[in-house]
């Protein structure tokens, strides 16, 4: 498995049990691990009630992802800062042994302007080229100085050779003349009279092999021409092969139609382009614009995939967008089991409590873990919060007695702490109609009808007048915009053991009179009274799932 992060996630629009059953257990994995391995992350935004259990304990809120789905980040690319637009070609080739790619990104002033491979090197060298060839590249002075291990005698590094061709000054002066034209850069060795003669017919650069020193006389000369006067320690030969290899990187790149792909890309999408394009390395830029390296298609074949431990859920449509991209390690839950699928053997624990932060206390106990202060706390609040404070019907004896063990070593009253968490999570004021309701929102199919339930405390009848008003149209734009058949939201009050429904759906059962069949109760058109339910798992789904099989 390696040293890669594993990430512990809830499912979406976590609750309290969801955003604390992360944190807790990628806490006792690291433990055990020895080492910070483990992450807790969230699917969605963290409710009221959650913020203020966090903010209590001291404990930082995880952070967010959108999917699971890989990146281009995710890619173990080939880091290379690239290579200028003005470099040598046997620069180029140098970095590419050097750093063992085939391909560099090219740039000029910081900007991606081409690819260079050694494909391109190769064929370059391997052309006939004419004689002016190398100036009409428009080669810097510095390039043939470092191409060649030489120096600059006479002559500024900046100057370009972007006029006349390139000449071997090897045969006698008298027949020199007949082949040096002005502005030509000469290739000789050290007979100063070639040399002589070779300023005398206009030549711009003289390249003296074999380190020959040059007079002081003929320096002052080729100075006064504005001549410019290199010396190599390569023999004549070596020196005309070397040439052309300071060609600037930019007269051979290609800088056509450049695909490049930033950080943030989705690989799905990657790889649709790379099955188009018959390049081997694609460029990979920061969101600046900066390089971060090349990619490949075998870069997206060895790429692994994110390890993920899921809690608090078992189901596909409850879990973070792409996740069947990633790689479940292990799935510790108290929901009925979902039909998850999974490629390999897991660990999968699951119990019939009524908190999946119950589990995590558990495994502590079992791995002989000591549960510090804070991590009591918020192991607490999540059962505090999943069982309402021990009224809901899913709540066991396990899930209390282990709650009020861990308020003990939290140093905290249960029943006064649940009162204001409550509180916390009831404030709506400053929240929009899609943040109440998505705070801890899932969806349910049940005899081929989908159905989406939101659930959120209430303390008092003015808070349930104040919701009826500002959801039930919200609702119904949910119905238009979404898969759902039915809406459903929750209003449950704690303190009166009581939940206010209200409902809208799509006209294909009557929804008032599935409620009344599944309640025993007189409902109205969108809301209805339903005491003593204050459970979406153990009460409204099963009745829910009871009348609409009925009807």
């Amino acid at each position: 498995m390696g040293d890669r992060p594993i990430f512990v996630i809830g499912h979406k629009n976590p609750d309290t049990d969801s955003i604390c059953s992360a944190i807790a257990y990628a806490n006792l994995k690291n433990i055990l691990a020895g080492k910070e391995r483990y992450f807790p992350k969230r699917a969605g935004h963290t409710n009221l009630e959650t913020k203020y259990v966090l903010r209590y304990f001291g404990v930082k809120k995880p952070e967010y992802l959108d999917t699971l789905e890989p990146r281009v980040r995710d890619v173990a690319m080939r880091r290379t800062a690239g290579i200028d637009a003005e470099a040598s070609l046997k620069k180029a080739w140098e970095q590419m042994k050097e750093e063992n790619l085939r391909t560099l990104p090219v740039f000029r002033a910081g900007k991606l302007v081409g690819l260079i491979t050694q494909g391109d090197i190769a064929r370059s060298m391997m052309e006939e080229h004419a004689n002016t060839a190398l100036s009409s590249s428009a080669v810097s002075c510095k390039n043939i100085v470092e191409t060649l291990d030489g120096e600059l005698l006479v002559g500024d590094e900046n100057s370009i050779f972007d006029e006349g061709s390139v000449a071997i000054g090897a045969a006698n002066p008298e027949l020199m003349i007949q082949f040096i034209e002005p502005h030509s850069m000469v290739i000789m060795g050290n007979r100063s009279d070639a040399q002589i003669s070779a300023l005398e017919r206009g030549a711009d650069w003289l390249v003296v092999c074999l380190g020959s020193e040059v007079f002081e006389s003929i320096q002052k000369l080729a100075q006064q021409q504005g001549c410019k006067i290199i010396v190599t320690p390569h023999n004549t030969y070596q020196t005309a092969r070397l040439i052309n290899q300071s060609m600037p990187v930019r007269h051979v790149m290609f800088d056509g139609d450049l695909i490049t792909f930033q950080e943030h890309n989705f690989v799905k999408d990657v790889r649709k382009v790379m099955t188009k394009k018959r390049l081997r390395y694609f460029p990979v830029l920061d969101k600046d614009g900066g390089m971060m390296g090349l990619i490949s298609q075998r870069n997206l074949l060895d790429m692994k995939q994110q390890q993920v431990i899921l809690v608090d859920h078992n189901e596909q449509t409850q879990a973070i967008d792409g996740i069947e991209s990633a790689e479940v390690l292990e799935i510790v839950d108290h929901h009925r089991i979902g039909g998850f699928h999974t490629t390999v053997p897991v660990y999968f624990r699951n119990q019939p409590l009524g908190c999946t932060c119950t589990i995590i206390a558990q495994l502590y106990q079992e791995n002989n873990v000591e549960i510090d202060p804070t991590m009591a706390g918020i192991l607490c609040s999540a059962i505090l919060s999943d069982t309402l404070c021990f009224k809901s019907p899913t709540c066991t004896p396990m899930d209390e007695s282990t709650a009020r063990r861990l308020a003990q070593i939290a140093g905290i009253d249960p029943e006064e702490h649940a009162v204001k968490m409550f509180q916390a999570g009831s404030q709506i004021s400053d929240k929009t109609e899609e943040e109440i309701i998505y705070q801890d929102f899932k969806s349910f199919s049940v005899e081929g009808f989908q159905l989406g339930i939101g659930q959120v405390t209430v303390i008092g009848s003015e808070m349930v007048e104040e919701f009826q008003g500002r959801m039930l149209p919200f609702m119904g734009q949910i119905l238009e915009r979404t898969h759902l058949d039915m809406a459903f939201l929750m209003l449950t009050d704690i303190m009166r053991e009581g939940t206010e429904l209200l409902y809208v759906g799509n006209n294909k059962l009557n929804l008032q009179e599935v409620v009344s069949t599944a309640f025993g109760v007189k409902a109205g058109e969108n809301c209805a009274a339903l005491p003593g339910v204050v459970s979406r798992k153990k009460q409204l789904v099963p009745n829910l799932t009871i009348a609409i099989q009925t009807m």
